[in-house]
């Protein structure tokens, strides 16, 4: 029985940390977009997006048209 309770920990102390490390780069991001949005338009005042563009290609756009 200690053995499976070593296990249920382990294997909880696991999830704990992946969730622990997904909040920060996945969840927090799709919580809290309007704060992103503006962090975005500071990072990038200034960039001109056609002179950096490797290669000629186009510049990118959503393909679903959100706004």
């Amino acid at each position: 029985m200690a053995g499976h309770a070593r296990v249920v920990f382990l294997f909880g102390g696991f999830a704990a940390l992946l969730g622990a490390a997904f909040y920060p780069i996945y969840f927090r991001p799709l919580i809290y977009t309007e704060q992103y949005r503006q962090e975005q338009k500071v990072n990038r005042t200034g960039i001109k997006q056609e002179e950096i563009q490797p290669g000629g290609m186009k510049v990118w756009s959503d393909p679903f048209n959100r706004k």
